[in-house]
């Protein structure tokens, strides 16, 4: 979680400086189709249907998982064929470890799923208007929530459940971090104010790594209890895992009080989950109306209802898109291709600020991404200066061989680590470039599968873009009358 945060605090600087050269609010599509041109704004924008297409899902299954729980708090036990997906990879078993359904298809729809997504594409088509105070209580009682399930939980820990700390080792750390990168989606909301900022070169670096300290010290605290209180083995799969873990443990002898426990944060999760597939609902839809209204998609997206003034197509599509996968697959499958669809975004906006960087680097900047060059250099000069850096760090490294090791040793270590990050980081652009490599090692952390995936979702892009939208786009009468 923590080397995510850091992914996230990188892609976020980058982020916030794409954004502060636009003058109005939007999304990566919409900065991307002002400065890197068409195409590239295309297979962003085609990413982010997958980003938020696939955010959604994973949460509208999670928010099924919590709802079947509360009806069980309640006494209700509705049939597992409608309250499950009709895809489960790794099967499905009850408390006790019974098996229930075998790996792989079954016949069954998740219900629940489904009609959540399509209750808020109604609420949507009809038109919601977001209260800054209505959002803030939202977040306090999650908050509220949170607190209350890490310190009632605290003295039902077993600290021999987390032994061995790291049991799949640095391997299992990269792909753990892949699995939850969809967690912190959202962040880079708040790079979109950068025009809004009194001092954004102080306050867009607060803003952005206070949200994922605040998100992260959460995110470790939860983890912690939770892995503390039952095997991390009985979690794989589980679509609602803190719950779980209360009702199994609100069973045993003293576990009584964890039973109203399990209630306040039953609630607190699915308050958050209602108004995180209503905020990505909002964003999917309005990618598909921004497209259209581009001409890179249909102009039907772009309609607007007569009566609600909502992109009404684009949101029922966003709805269709999102609810019918909702009902079929698990919640594995769909964070994963939501992982790698931003990921794969958040790389395209780094390279981004690289490029206009160097093609236009005289361009006003709300906000500039600390260290690289103060002016410009050549591309050339630049690939020199690293390959020189790289030279000396390489022979450093084979000097110190003959050296024992000792204090010296260990200081002479440290100070060509920092020299050379001192030399890079006013060099080139450290922090964009930190943030495409590790976004592409996040990316390689997540299942082959879902780069296939991934690939086939791309090149149905690039098909529709060649042979529909290059032809039609406001860029297509210029290129015609050239």
């Amino acid at each position: 979680m923590v080397l995510v945060a850091f992914v996230c605090a990188l892609t976020g600087l980058c982020y916030a400086e794409l954004a502060s050269m636009i003058p109005i609010a939007g999304s990566a599509y919409t900065y991307t189709y002002a400065t890197l041109g068409e195409l590239i704004a295309w297979i962003i924008g085609w990413d982010l249907i997958l980003e938020y297409a696939g955010s959604n899902m994973s949460v509208s299954v999670g928010f099924a998982a919590h709802v079947v729980d509360l009806l069980d708090w309640f006494g209700l036990h509705p049939s597992a064929r409608w309250i499950s997906p009709a895809y489960l990879p790794s099967g499905l078993q009850d408390l006790a470890g019974n098996n229930l359904y075998n790996p792989g298809w079954h016949f069954g729809f998740n219900i629940p799923a489904f009609l959540i997504v399509l209750i808020i594409t109604v609420i949507l088509v009809r038109g919601i208007r977001e209260s800054a105070s209505t959002n803030n209580m939202m977040v306090g009682f999650k908050l509220i929530a949170i607190l209350i399930f890490v310190f009632a939980v605290i003295g039902f820990i077993h600290p021999s459940n987390w032994h061995p700390f790291m049991p799949n080792g640095w391997s299992g750390v990269l792909t753990g971090g892949s699995i939850i990168f969809f967690t912190y989606i959202g962040f880079d909301s708040v790079s979109t104010a950068a025009e809004e900022c009194r001092n954004p070169q102080r306050d867009l670096p607060i803003g952005i790594i206070a949200t994922l300290v605040v998100c992260t010290v959460l995110y470790v605290a939860v983890a912690v209890c939770l892995t503390g209180l039952v095997p991390w083995q009985s979690m794989v799969g589980d679509a609602a895992p803190v719950v779980n873990a209360l009702k199994k443990l609100s069973l045993l002898p003293g576990g009584h009080p964890l039973y109203w426990v399990r209630l306040v944060v039953l609630l607190g999760a699915l308050m958050g989950m209602i108004s995180s597939i209503l905020v990505y609902q909002i964003g999917q839809s309005r990618v598909w109306f921004s497209m259209s209204r581009d001409g890179l998609l249909p102009k039907v997206f772009s309609n607007v209802h007569p009566l609600f003034r909502t992109p009404a197509f684009s949101t029922w599509v966003a709805g269709v898109v999102v609810a019918i996968p909702s009902g079929l697959f698990d919640i594995g499958t769909l964070a994963d291709l939501s992982n790698i669809g931003t990921l794969f975004a958040f790389v395209l906006v780094s390279i981004g600020v690289i490029v206009l960087r160097l093609r236009d680097p005289h361009r006003r900047r709300g906000f500039v991404v600390p260290g690289g060059p103060k002016h410009k250099r050549s591309g050339t000069m630049t690939l020199v200066r690293v390959a020189f850096g790289l030279a000396v760090a390489a022979v450093a490294r084979d000097l110190i061989r003959f050296v024992p090791w000792d204090y010296l040793q260990a200081v002479l270590i440290v100070a060509l680590g920092i020299g050379l990050l001192i030399w890079l980081w006013r060099t080139v652009l450290l922090i964009p470039w930190l943030s495409v490599i590790f976004c592409f090692l996040l990316m390689a952390g997540l299942p082959i599968i879902t780069w296939y995936r991934f690939l086939i979702w791309l090149v149905i892009g690039l098909f529709i873009y060649f042979l529909y939208s290059r032809h039609r786009s406001e860029f297509a009468r210029p290129r015609a009358t050239e």
